[in-house]
């Protein structure tokens, strides 16, 4: 490599990003780069021709660290995707950034937008996150949030479910589920930082509100999708609300609400609604403590993405952008198979 930079008159560097198909080099350079190392006996020909021709783009997921299983069965998805593409495939990395944590998400967007040609990103709903996103967007990284939107100019695409409609459907169910026509119902989430979250919370209240006006809400408790503060807020709820008998998780950590029904005998008497098909919850609805979960498939969200980053930005959609993606209602009868590998 050393031998080709210095043959094209190129850094070592400027080599290494036309090898590797990463962004920022002229095609002029491309192509002089590679006429040294087809001259140098570097590569061959074939190898040439490929690397001349349009390089798919480089895409970074970024995605909340912590305890959410479903988020953390995504990342594991995009990651495999990554381990086994082929080389002409769109080049996959995840990474994992602090949760709930506007200024970390902002460094984020910033320092892979000098590799990454589209990012892909679970956003936080912050001044720090919208000014970042202008800046990345305006410096020609593509832009999709997934999971929880942030509306911006500079958004390309938002890619999950209608959080406004899962949050209805979840009040609408737990109201029919309730055998009585009175009594308390509380909601846990990760953080109203989420979009999301937020969302889910006021088609919840909407609809409780409009059709079930004996229900009286307890209020939001925010257990950051971390199991033992979900477990914590639980026993206090059963403590504080001894009419309790509804909860809905807009967030993760569905094992921890779980966990402290079953400690105090109520895992049959309160209704318990949540987010996302993963171990945990799949565990909750086969026992009977969970009656609900509210799905999104990754696989889905993860193929939607590459599909819009692999068109260009100003290609017909056919209305993939603003259509959301399919509500999955899982019950313990009509639970999906656990496929392996």
């Amino acid at each position: 490599m050393s031998d080709v930079a210095a043959t094209a008159g190129v850094s070592l560097a400027t080599v290494d990003r036309v090898l590797n198909r990463r962004k920022g080099v002229k095609p002029r350079t491309v192509e002089r780069v590679l006429k040294a190392a087809v001259a140098l006996g570097y590569m061959e020909a074939e190898e040439r021709e490929r690397l001349s021709g349009p390089r798919p783009p480089n895409v970074a997921f970024l995605l909340p660290k912590g305890g959410n299983p479903y988020l953390r069965l995504l990342g594991d998805k995009v990651r495999a995707i990554a381990e086994t593409s082929l080389r002409d495939d769109v080049p996959v990395r995840c990474f994992f950034i602090e949760s709930f944590d506007a200024g970390a998400l902002a460094t984020a967007l910033r320092h892979h937008a000098r590799w990454a040609d589209g990012i892909a990103f679970m956003a936080v709903d912050h001044p720090l996150v919208r000014e970042a996103a202008e800046e990345v967007a305006d410096g020609g990284t593509r832009l999709i949030t997934i999971v929880s939107d942030l509306p911006h100019p500079g958004r390309e695409a938002y890619i999950g479910l209608d959080n406004q409609a899962a949050g209805r459907t979840a009040a609408l169910l737990l109201g029919r589920f309730c055998r009585v026509r009175e009594g308390s119902v509380a909601l846990v989430a990760g953080s109203r930082n989420y979009r999301a979250h937020a969302e889910r919370e006021m088609g919840f209240l909407s609809l409780i509100e409009e059709a079930h006006p004996g229900l009286r809400v307890v209020g939001m408790r925010e257990g950051h999708d971390d199991r033992n503060e979900n477990y914590r807020h639980t026993l206090s709820l059963l403590e504080q609300n001894p009419d309790l008998v509804g909860i809905y998780n807009v967030g993760g950590a569905s094992d921890g609400i779980g966990r402290a029904l079953r400690e105090q005998g109520k895992g049959g008497d309160v209704v318990f609604i949540g987010h996302g098909l993963t171990g945990d919850t799949r565990r909750l609805l086969i026992e009977g403590t969970m009656d609900v979960v509210i799905n999104s498939d990754p696989d889905q969200t993860i193929a939607q993405t590459l599909a819009r980053f692999s068109r260009p930005p100003d290609a017909p959609s056919n209305g993939d952008a603003q259509r959301p993606l399919a509500m999955e209602v899982i019950f313990r009868e009509n639970i999906p198979p656990q496929l392996k590998g």
